[in-house]
């Protein structure tokens, strides 16, 4: 009985992360085929027409796949899965005691995605972000949350959250930054990507918001990282006027090391 119930929890949450998946195909998809469509064009005027026959045959492929997963998308809404918090009579004669479940919901629980940061990061990003760093960098919104976009473009900046999702490092509780030589702190003393939770935090600037797309200026993350949140940054609230450097003050080359944290290119 176990077992079946095991499995049955299984198949109700592999469900639930196609329903989380899907979408973020759907949109992943078009990013590709809006660049396809803007190299075509490009493509075109240079007068290669085969090599544009076959981009454009690819395109009609790409955008003929992504009208099947929008139709599974739809049909996974529309079936009769069980959801999670509905159990039968005899689930409920195998469910622990309240004070276990509490225990486990504070234990294990789950972020989810909601949608992509694009930028031109594909091996090598920047420790911060620069300010007028060259190339496209737009937070593509899930188009389920566009709504919750609403007035943000009132606000000259905002915090990006995202899952690092590509850190490989093991996790350590001493870092040493690239840019200190050599010192090292602990984890939680350092902006490291590497952390217990691997979740990064960016501030930008608007540019622009285009439907459920935010063009903003230079990230330091990579391309296709994972959304978890955005939240307006808000003056006064947001600005401690008796902020300080920490041990960064204590450095011998700190002119130099402020320049790294505030993202500003230099040459040595």
């Amino acid at each position: 009985m176990t077992e079946k119930l095991d499995n049955k929890k299984k198949a109700v949450s592999d469900i639930e992360k196609l329903g989380i998946l899907m979408p973020y195909w759907i949109n992943h998809n078009n990013d590709h085929i809006r660049d396809n469509e803007k190299w075509l064009e490009k493509i075109v005027n240079l007068g290669l027409e085969e090599v544009g026959h076959e981009l454009r045959e690819a395109i009609e492929i790409l955008k003929n796949a992504n009208r099947h997963i929008e139709l599974a998308n739809k049909k996974l809404e529309q079936s009769k899965v069980p959801k999670p918090g509905a159990i039968s009579g005899t689930e409920k004669s195998q469910k622990p005691p309240k004070e276990k479940n509490q225990a486990e919901r504070l234990l294990n629980f789950h972020l989810k995605q909601i949608g992509v940061i694009r930028t031109p990061y594909i091996d090598n990003a920047p420790y911060q972000p620069v300010e007028d760093d060259e190339g496209d960098f737009r937070i593509v919104v899930d188009p389920q949350y566009v709504d919750s976009l609403y007035k943000l473009d009132g606000f000259r900046y905002i915090y990006v959250i995202y899952y690092i999702h590509r850190v490989k490092r093991e996790l350590s509780g001493l870092v040493s930054p690239p840019w200190t030589g050599g010192v090292e702190v602990g984890v939680f003393a350092s902006r490291s990507p590497v952390r217990p939770n691997p979740i990064g935090l960016s501030i930008v600037r608007i540019k622009d918001i285009t439907n459920n797309e935010i063009l903003t200026s230079g990230m330091d993350v990579f391309d296709g990282t994972p959304l978890l949140d955005i939240k307006p940054y808000i003056k006064d609230l947001d600005t401690k006027h008796d902020a300080n450097y920490g041990w960064i003050e204590d450095m011998e080359d700190r002119e130099h090391l402020l320049l790294h944290i505030r993202g500003i290119p230099h040459d040595y």
